[in-house]
């Protein structure tokens, strides 16, 4: 496992180009690799508003990994690994409800996972934790995002429940009619397992979901093509709001994501194996001590 260099306290993930979000200088690649494998690409560290911010391409440069492949423990790690606290996640979904409209975003308060062949935990190997996820997004992280969407100009939804399936088919009609009668608002394909990983990882979560269509209830015809028009035109929205963001976030965090392993570990220490404590030990070692 290499040593990162330089660190930031702010990480962004989504598709490509958000690197590119205007004002961001001192631009730097950092290659990682993790205990979980190499992450979906080089991560950019650069300095937006006096933070330094990291930046993944979620699904490499030029779109080459899919939901099932994304390997989102060594996403999540990478971050971890440079020093990151609040993780931002941009992801493209469809609307599940009438009022909320193609090009508008929303900021999800809820997940409801029906991915079926993600590795989900960093733990196992001799050391039992279970972390609470009753709240998947960090509350202040949440607010904050809600509030920069709004000044920036854009048409936010406060809170909805995202759901999240395998991929990477879209929805059969009848799947999708089933996720409206249960009250779901927005679907995708990319928020699970990395907000559970997030919340392992000690790091505050958030996202901002960009609907790009109506999902198949809506009697429309869902096409890539119509996806990738519609998400290139709510990336520089993406951009404006991910740069309110972190020049409102506060330099210290008081919500509860930086101690959700305090009392999560089961297992007694001296039992854990030492090639775990190990490999762990970026997210474990300040427990184990």
């Amino acid at each position: 496992m290499s040593e990162p260099a330089p660190r930031a306290s702010i990480g962004i993930i989504g598709g490509s180009g958000l690197y590119e979000v205007e004002g961001v200088t001192d631009l730097q690649e950092v290659r990682l690799d993790t205990p979980f494998g190499a992450p979906s690409d080089a991560y950019v560290v650069g300095t937006l508003a006096g933070r330094r911010v990291a930046f993944l391409p979620r699904h490499g440069r030029g779109h080459r990994i899919s939901p099932t492949e994304l390997n989102s423990r060594a996403n999540v790690f990478g971050f971890k690994l440079l020093g990151v606290e609040r993780l931002i996640s941009v992801s493209a979904v469809g609307s599940l409800r009438e009022e909320l409209r193609p090009l508008d975003v929303v900021v999800p308060d809820q997940l409801f996972d029906r991915t079926r062949q993600r590795p989900n935990t960093f733990y196992g190997d001799g050391v039992v934790v279970h972390t609470g996820f009753a709240d998947p997004f960090c509350p202040d992280l949440w607010a904050l995002l809600c509030t920069a969407g709004e000044r920036t100009g854009a048409r936010v939804h406060r809170g909805g429940t995202y759901v999240c399936i395998e991929g990477p088919q879209f929805s059969t009609k009848a799947e999708s009619r089933v996720f409206r009668q249960w009250g779901f608002d927005v679907i995708g394909m990319t928020a699970l397992p990395e907000a559970r990983l997030a919340r392992e990882a000690e790091l505050c979560y958030g996202t901002l979901a960009l609907v790009t269509d109506y999902d198949v209830w809506h009697e429309e015809p869902v096409t890539v093509e119509m996806v990738v028009a519609n998400l290139t035109k709510n990336v520089a929205t993406a951009k404006r709001i991910l740069a309110a963001a972190v020049v409102a976030l506060a330099p210290e965090r008081t919500c509860p994501c930086g101690r959700a392993l305090e009392n999560a570990i089961m297992t007694r220490r001296e039992l854990i194996p030492e090639a775990t404590k190990r490999r762990l030990a970026p997210l474990l070692g300040r427990y184990l001590v």
